[in-house]
């Protein structure tokens, strides 16, 4: 499970008007604040995580969730982070969606179709439904890309996918069985090694590290007291997003 249930949940004071609703977590009644999200709700309810949690920022995709909600039929999906509870929602969290991930020598292989076809031959069996498009909480065109590895277009396919955060309801509700975010990111791994230029100052740094460069650098920090360590994290210089000075150059150069 993704959740375990407390022994002890002390609920913090709330204001005299605030709204509570209606959910079931696993097929039990709870009574939440309306404002909630599903995750906040979760550990309101007296469940604490460990694990389908992750970043709760909605980028780490950890917290897959199916649920439904009053008066309604469909079966939705969302991440718990991301997801504000609604009076009567029935939920329950994925921990992990199962799919068979294929182990490969990236150097042995060349983005081709034969390479899908060896290592995720499923992949073919995509109907063009577009269920998987639509269960994506980030909005991505998954069928559109799917079709794009059929054609064994890599750099598409690449381009289509890159905001896959691999959380798994495209899987989870393929009627074809694919494993979608698993075959988009062997076609981005493929795609980045093969066929993208090499990042000339990735490469110089990689140079620099094989040379030895900050050997004596991390000697240094290893001999730093913690407190030390601390007060320095908490007084780094701060590099400032690329658009608000492209020729920004840090104060202390040694490290260059």
């Amino acid at each position: 499970m993704s959740i375990e249930l407390k022994l002890n949940g002390d609920k913090p004071n709330l204001p005299a008007d605030t709204k509570m609703i209606e959910v079931f977590i696993m097929g039990k009644r709870y009574y939440v604040p309306a404002t909630l999200t599903i995750q906040k709700a979760i550990e309101w309810a007296g469940f604490q995580f460990l694990r389908g949690c992750g970043c709760r920022g909605g980028i780490c995709g950890a917290c897959p969730t199916i649920y439904r909600t009053k008066d309604d039929y469909k079966l939705k999906i969302g991440l718990a982070c991301q997801t504000v509870v609604e009076d009567g929602m029935y939920l329950i969290q994925l921990p992990f969606v199962p799919a068979q991930k294929s182990i490969y020598h990236i150097e042995d292989e060349r983005p081709t179709i034969a390479a899908i076809e060896k290592h995720y031959p499923e992949t073919f069996r995509c109907v063009q439904c577009n269920t998987c498009t639509k269960a994506c909480p980030m909005d991505i065109e998954v069928m559109q890309y799917i079709a794009e590895i059929i054609k064994g277009d890599y750099k598409k396919a690449a381009e289509l996918s890159s905001s896959c955060i691999m959380c798994g309801m495209c899987a989870a509700r393929c009627p074809a069985e694919l494993q979608q975010f698993n075959v988009a990111m062997f076609v981005r791994r493929m795609y980045g090694r093969h066929v993208l230029p090499k990042a000339e100052h990735l490469q110089k740094r990689v140079r620099e590290i094989n040379e030895d460069k900050y050997d004596k650098f991390l000697d240094e920090l290893a001999e730093i007291p913690n407190e030390e360590l601390v007060n320095r994290y908490k007084e780094r210089e701060w590099q400032p997003e690329t658009f608000e000075d492209p020729n920004w150059q840090p104060k202390e150069t040694k490290y260059l």
